[in-house]
């Protein structure tokens, strides 16, 4: 492995442990660390059941929590954000491995309702030996309650109860950082996603509910709502997990994808149909990118949505959140300043690129989101690249650089629920733009972003789990680099030498 050597003086500041630990409270340390009451037991699956009251943004439901035990413990933490409130904790069992069901067949106790402490959004339950007895057993943890309203989602997380233009609800939520916690009780650390998820919607009957996945069941119930029954089939994180409800209309195509047809659909407001039948031919563009650039989609059994939202984006996995209002660029505006951003739809590309770095590759703490946001801004770059050629692309990852504020670390402290600087968008895909002119093979550099998707195929990873497969897939050591752009804010000094008239 070849090294780089720098024609600058490394300058490199540690960033305080102690400074940067002050500032943090119990509660981060219970949101963001994953260990005691969380690291004997693996989540296999939640099958989540949720009614939505319009009437006075209420929820109630609950989540059965499918799990496998991994060490010999019983205390076990499950997180749900105040003012949600969990009612009541049963535990169960899944008697498949003792050769009783050819099915997974979970069982009930509900006279042995489980206690549990509470220290502020974290519930702590210890489980009887009795019901510790199987590898996997399960929860069912029913909960209600007003979830807090996001005040400017989705940079604000909380439930978004908004009307669209015809005055009808327009419901969903946003949670990333804030926490899938926001809304339903789960195991809120992003290292450990469910095998499976099962998202099941109560809303009025007027109304039609999407989540991720595929939908499998629609019911009518006899209070005036329906249920809508949604199915993951991979591994999900939490925040991803998500209720659209609204006036929505669906049409879909099916799209001839590097391994065969990929159903995509989209979920719009009745009133935006005609415009999204338009704005999103950049969908099927992105993929054709992305699969030459990152390998295959990673949720072909799930699908491919885009979805309206009451807000401007997010990455759900397979339900991607949409609100750029129909128009190219970011809401209208072109981030570089170059034209280029204004040749396809900001919300379609970018958020959509995290279904291979953010969702099939998921970091295990949010210090390192630089991962998701890093490898996603550089997908816009690599999408200009690929319809207008490698000068266009040069010109638009180059133009975002003014965005750069050179505040903080990229990387944030760990085990406490705080990601880096926002420098971890337009810094992080320059890094990577900068990784790639030193590869200066851009064959080898597609095959490096397509194996991080193929080697790390539906994982929680480290930042050094990522580094070092760069450095090692192209035999050059970057260690220094990811050090510069990663880990301090210091501006590089470029030191050189005359020698009689001589560099």
């Amino acid at each position: 492995m070849r090294k780089i050597i720098p024609a600058i003086v490394f300058l490199y500041l540690t960033f305080s442990v102690t400074l940067s630990f002050a500032q943090f409270t119990k509660a981060d340390t219970l949101r963001g660390s994953y260990g005691f009451g969380r690291d004997w037991w693996d989540v296999l699956k939640y099958d989540l059941h949720v009614k939505f009251n319009l009437k006075d943004s209420s929820i109630s439901g609950y989540n059965i929590i499918q799990y496998k035990i991994l060490n010999d413990e019983s205390v076990m933490q499950i997180d749900l954000q105040e003012p949600l409130v969990i009612d009541s904790i049963y535990p169960g069992t899944n008697q498949e491995e003792k050769g009783l069901l050819n099915t997974i067949k979970n069982i009930l106790f509900k006279k042995d309702k489980l206690s549990f402490t509470k220290t502020g959004n974290a519930y702590f339950i210890t489980l009887p030996k009795k019901f510790l007895f199987s590898k996997i057993n399960q929860l069912t943890i029913y909960y209600h309650g007003k979830p807090v309203v996001a005040q400017r989602p989705p940079w604000d997380g909380g439930m978004v109860w908004a009307k669209d233009s015809s005055g009808n609800p327009w419901v969903s939520a946003a949670c990333q950082g804030t926490g899938a916690s926001i809304w339903y009780p789960c195991k809120d650390h992003q290292s450990d996603e469910p095998d499976s998820a099962e998202i099941h919607i109560t809303a009025p009957s007027h109304l039609v509910s999407v989540s991720n996945g595929r939908l499998r069941n629609k019911a009518v119930n006899n209070d005036g709502t329906s249920t809508y029954s949604w199915a993951v089939t991979s591994p999900i994180n939490n925040y991803s997990i998500i209720p659209y409800i609204g006036k929505y209309v669906n049409f879909r195509e099916t799209y001839k994808a590097e391994k065969g047809n990929l159903d995509m659909d989209y979920w719009v407001l009745q009133e935006n149909l005609e415009k999204a039948k338009t704005q999103f031919q950049d969908a099927t563009k992105m993929m054709k990118a992305f699969e030459h650039w990152f390998g295959p989609y990673p949720f072909y059994a799930d699908g491919y949505k885009l979805v309206d939202a009451p807000y401007l984006g997010m990455e759900h996995q397979s339900a991607i959140a949409y609100g750029n209002k129909y128009k190219n660029g970011y809401a209208g505006t072109d981030l570089s300043g170059t034209g280029w951003g204004m040749k396809w739809d900001f919300i379609i590309v970018h958020e959509s690129g995290h279904e291979w770095f953010g969702n099939n590759i998921t970091t295990k703490d949010i210090a390192d989101m630089w991962v998701h946001e890093s490898f996603t801004n550089y997908s816009e770059t690599l999408f200009t690249d690929y319809y207008y050629g490698k000068k266009a692309g040069n010109e638009y990852v180059i133009g975002i650089r003014k965005k750069i504020g050179n505040d903080i670390p990229v990387i944030g402290p760990y085990n406490v629920n705080k990601e880096g600087s926002g420098d971890m968008y337009y810094k992080g895909g320059n890094m990577l733009h900068t990784i790639r002119q030193v590869i200066n093979d851009d064959e080898k550099f597609r095959k490096i972003l397509r194996g991080l998707n193929q080697t790390f195929y539906h994982q929680t990873v480290t930042t050094t789990q990522v580094e070092d497969y760069i450095s090692k897939q192209s035999s050059i050591d970057f260690s220094k680099v990811f050090d510069q752009y990663l880990r301090t804010t210091n501006i590089p000094v470029l030191e050189y030498k005359i020698e009689k008239g001589n560099l």
